[in-house]
């Protein structure tokens, strides 16, 4: 045992030397707090951005204050007690039977502490849980590792977009040099909505178990697989706000931000119409037949927003992510195994399914795949073979 300790003692200074590296790297960047966001050094709610998130510090400190005020008067009569009437100066224990008035007064007073905590407290939960007579209906769908969002009802509805990690954060994390005050929480397409109106969002999950939540709206609600739970916000100002995935999802949980714009109404209408021109632009027909440079110049635009973050720009991969150049499964001259991949997933979820791609896209990125870097297979596939092997 004894031999052993300073083999123990070598290994805890390791793991300290590895958490305050971790912290200097930590401390070196972070130096500017993220507007919307975290805070350096934070150590109180965040800023409240709605009438919600207000009454939540409010009763937050109430509770605080409360519970302080209770702790300093009990102890402070204890220590008192304890110390007035010590054996040491000739103190001696009294004998007495229980006092009724006592039995009732500190039965009674806890009583109505807590029924004047739980009011306030009831009330603010009855306000959070009542989604009814929303403006605009968004589902958040929670993916391994990133966020879907379809504007169901309202202003906007029928747009539909995939939101991940930006994929220059991701390749900022693997080189270990972090820059930004957005470092981790920038995204490719954030969810927009407008200022001052209800806004209900209706959560489930494709995989695993997310957590949709942004602090300064406070708002957290879990997603299910296989079940629908909803939550709602109406922003008080306009601006970005973050927030992460805040159930642990897996080996990317860390790469899940959420990014809210909020914008002013006419600004907002704006950008609805001008994101269903984008749509329409997309709502490819899945039986055009593709040449395959047209394939693979689109292709390379699905890659670089969706794939890239893994795989690399090279399709090198990276740790545990299989490289794409020269992958047997790209090389295949099944080209379904593949498109299976793509659908389906592999290696229990580390591959994640792109279902939510449309057949064009993945007809593109996998034409893309096989004939890029050192991939020379000629082989191209068709939008028509994705929706056929969908079935």
């Amino acid at each position: 045992m004894i031999k052993n300790i300073p083999s123990r003692l070598a290994a805890l200074w390791r793991h300290a030397g590895v958490w305050l590296g971790a912290w200097g790297v930590t401390a070196a960047h972070a130096v500017n707090d993220l507007l919307g966001g975290p805070a350096v050094r934070q150590l109180n709610l965040p800023e409240p951005a709605t009438k919600i998130a207000q009454e939540q510090n409010s009763l937050h400190w109430m509770m605080l204050i409360l519970c302080t005020v209770i702790f300093v008067a009990v102890f402070s009569v204890m220590f008192y007690s304890i110390w007035k009437h010590r054996k040491s100066v000739g103190h001696k224990p009294a004998n007495f039977h229980e006092s009724v008035t006592v039995e009732i007064i500190w039965t009674i007073v806890p009583f109505l502490i807590v029924i004047g905590m739980a009011l306030p407290a009831t009330k603010l939960l009855v306000a959070q849980k009542d989604t009814t007579n929303a403006d605009l209906t968004i589902k958040a769908t929670g993916y391994q590792w990133k966020w879907g969002y379809d504007y169901l009802n309202g202003e906007g509805e029928g747009i539909a977009f995939i939101s991940t990690l930006d994929s220059s954060q991701r390749a900022m994390s693997d080189a270990g040099k972090p820059e930004g005050d957005d470092y981790l929480f920038k995204v490719d397409h954030p969810l927009v909505v407008p200022v001052g109106k209800k806004i209900r969002i209706i959560t489930t999950a494709n995989d695993v178990i997310h957590a949709f939540a942004v602090p300064q709206f406070g708002i957290k609600q879990d997603a299910i697989p296989g079940f629908v739970r909803d939550t709602w916000f109406r922003a008080e100002k306009t601006g970005d706000f973050y927030g992460q995935c805040q159930e642990l999802c897996g080996k990317e949980h860390a790469y899940m931000p959420i990014h809210v714009k909020v914008l002013t109404a006419s600004d907002y209408t704006l950008w609805v119409e001008a994101e269903k021109k984008k749509l329409a632009a997309l709502a490819d027909d899945p039986a055009k037949v593709w040449t395959q440079p047209d394939l693979v110049a689109r292709g390379a635009k699905v890659y670089a927003a969706n794939c890239a973050v893994c795989h690399q720009a090279n399709g090198k991969g990276a740790g545990p992510v299989k490289p794409l150049d020269g992958s047997a499964k790209v090389l295949d001259a099944n080209k379904l195994v593949q498109v299976q991949v793509l659908l389906n997933g592999q290696n229990n979820g580390a591959m994640p399914s792109w279902k939510t791609l449309s057949d064009t896209e993945i007809a593109a990125v996998i034409t893309y795949t096989k004939n890029n870097w050192s991939n020379k297979t000629g082989q191209v596939v068709q939008p028509a073979e994705v929706k056929l092997a969908r079935k």
